[in-house]
């Protein structure tokens, strides 16, 4: 106890004295940097909120891009409410150089870009090989002002010579000669059918991604239609014409 009162003695005598005798030194508070400190605060913040900003611009921007590319390929319509079937996996187009008309050769991975309406047959296209390039005709040509997104492909699968009488129908057809053999391992039948009976879809990435029901009638080619244009809509926004369309 007796400490304690001469502790507080002490305390009191201390406090009593001159600050120059009790040896007591006012405390120094002054502060140089604050302003600058403060600038820098907010100069972070306006840079955070400004990236911010952009960003959202940004997402504003893609957003069209992202829901198309998100109903093409996540919400995919499902086979009941097509016509054609949807190929899964995908198939990519193959490295395969095909020859047209005039003997160019041409890869077929050229033909990305667009999207691709394609029929395989032999060059001497019996009667519903026929049926078929007509009825490739009249679906792109329904498409109105859409058509330009869509090639009318034959692929001639032997060295048969073509008919010349189907050369006037073929103007704005696109037609190559590959070897049969090696287009079967990208395009398929469905079972029990052979390839020249289906009319096949490609994406512009050189997908192979539905098939048409095999011996598609004038009917059916109304539900194709109604395909392709959904195909289309969902691409809007990031498919565009890949080759000048021809004349």
């Amino acid at each position: 106890m007796s400490g304690s009162k001469s502790s507080d003695g002490s305390f009191a005598r201390a406090a009593s004295l001159p600050p120059e005798v009790a040896g007591d030194h006012p405390l120094g508070l002054t502060v140089h940097t604050l302003p600058e400190a403060a600038g820098a605060v907010d100069l972070v913040q306006r840079t955070r909120y400004g990236r911010w900003k952009m960003l959202a611009v940004l997402l504003i921007c893609a957003a069209p891009v992202i829901a198309s590319y998100f109903t093409y390929y996540v919400i995919r319509p499902q086979g009941r409410h097509n016509y054609g079937e949807l190929i899964e996996p995908q198939r990519t187009v193959p490295d395969l150089v095909a020859v047209a008309p005039d003997g160019a050769a041409v890869p077929l991975a050229q033909m990305k870009g667009q999207w691709l309406l394609v029929s395989a047959a032999g060059g001497a296209c019996d009667a519903a090989c026929q049926k078929h390039l007509y009825l490739q005709r009249q679906l792109r040509e329904s498409l109105g002002k859409e058509k330009e997104r869509v090639d009318w492909v034959w692929l001639v699968t032997d060295d048969a010579p073509l008919p010349a009488g189907l050369a006037p129908a073929l103007q704005k057809a696109t037609v190559l000669r590959v070897d049969g053999a090696a287009l079967a391992r990208w395009l398929a039948p469905a079972q029990g059918h052979q390839l020249a009976e289906h009319l096949y879809v490609v994406d512009p990435m050189g997908n192979w991604m539905m098939r048409f029901p095999a011996a598609m009638d004038t009917a059916g080619a109304a539900k194709a239609k109604r395909d392709l244009e959904r195909l289309l809509r969902a691409s809007a926004s990031w498919d565009e014409p890949g080759r000048p369309p021809k004349p």
